[in-house]
């Protein structure tokens, strides 16, 4: 990173403020990225856990001096921070690691440097049949068993939406998702914040089946919850997982250097081993483990496997949806 950057000395480099999300992902982040980053400038670094829109609102509050150097965004988010004015455009050409990238993974705007993907979730020491659609979560056998979590989170718009589809609607008509959701609640045990609660519930037994993030359930079964992932019939859904550079940041060049510390091989390398299975998008990295053996087994079988949304077309109304399910969906 010093030599990306020769202006920025030790001396100079400050706390950088990355805000990552929430649950495993800051678990992921602190134990691979963060070393990697230090390792990389000599500088610290503060990890800011928190949901997009969350984050969102806090640079938007002091865009002339913001809190955060660099944020971490899903497909929607990223495409508001954008619009918002928020970010600036990565350095491609100073860039050791964008090249290698897969192509849908390179975003100017903010490299892509993970894929996440979501599928159903379930306990095995209580559910012996494992689910394979997400009709299944419908099923009078788990009424009082299901979680989910709230629109303000990406798994939550993304599940909405695939019900919808799989009740005859799209991106553009979520009606059929929300009539579904109104018929699930009998099923429903609890409404999570994010992704990181709804792993939590599994942990205390709260919960036995629910859409949810690979990563995040392999991370509760290294601890020993029992905990399985898999793809829906319907197909796994997929989103990008971006890096941006916070316009008006003071610490820019740290915060360049903590997006290539994040694409590098080394980096996603470690990151896609247990227990944090992350999917790299670094082509240099070669899919193995449980993701080559759950997912796919590279990235052209992924393209082909997984259900990728229009966040554009959902952002048009997603604000309009989050104050519906808090209105409407309760537990």
């Amino acid at each position: 990173a010093l030599q990306m950057f020769p202006g920025m000395s030790h001396a100079q480099a400050k706390r950088l403020v990355f805000a990552t999300f929430t649950g495993s992902w800051e678990e992921a982040h602190r134990a691979v990225l963060v070393p990697a980053f230090r390792a990389a400038t000599k500088a610290d670094i503060t990890l800011d856990p928190m949901l997009s829109v969350d984050q969102i609102a806090k640079v938007s509050a002091a865009r002339n001096n913001p809190p955060l150097d660099a944020m971490l965004h899903d497909p929607g988010p990223a495409l508001t921070a954008i619009g918002q004015g928020l970010t600036e455009n990565y350095p491609v050409a100073q860039s050791k690691y964008y090249k290698d990238l897969i192509p849908e993974a390179q975003e100017v705007t903010g490299p892509a440097i993970f894929f996440q993907t979501v599928g159903l979730t379930y306990n095995p020491e209580k559910i012996k049949t494992p689910p394979t659609s997400w009709r299944d979560l419908w099923k009078p056998e788990f009424k009082g068993r299901v979680g989910i979590t709230n629109l303000n989170s990406t798994l939550g718009t993304g599940f909405l939406v695939e019900v919808a589809k799989m009740f005859g609607g799209s991106e553009a008509n979520v009606e059929p998702g929300f009539k579904a959701l109104n018929d699930l609640k009998p099923n429903l045990a609890a409404v999570a914040a994010n992704p990181g609660a709804l792993a939590t519930l599994f942990q205390q037994g709260q919960i036995d089946i629910s859409p949810g993030n690979f990563n995040a359930i392999q991370i509760l079964k290294a601890r020993g919850v029992p905990v399985e992932f898999v793809s829906p019939k319907e197909g796994a859904i997929a989103f990008k997982t971006t890096i941006h550079v916070v316009k008006n940041s003071p610490n820019r060049d740290l915060a360049v250097a903590l997006i290539e510390a994040a694409m590098s091989p080394e980096v996603q390398s470690k990151l896609m081993q247990a227990p944090f299975l992350v999917v790299p998008t670094n082509t240099k990295v070669k899919m193995e483990g449980e993701i080559a053996k759950v997912l796919a087994k590279d990235h052209a079988e992924m393209k082909k496997r997984f259900v990728f949304q229009d966040w554009k077309k959902i952002n048009e109304h997603r604000a309009e949806w989050i104050e519906r399910f808090n209105r409407d969906i309760k537990v």
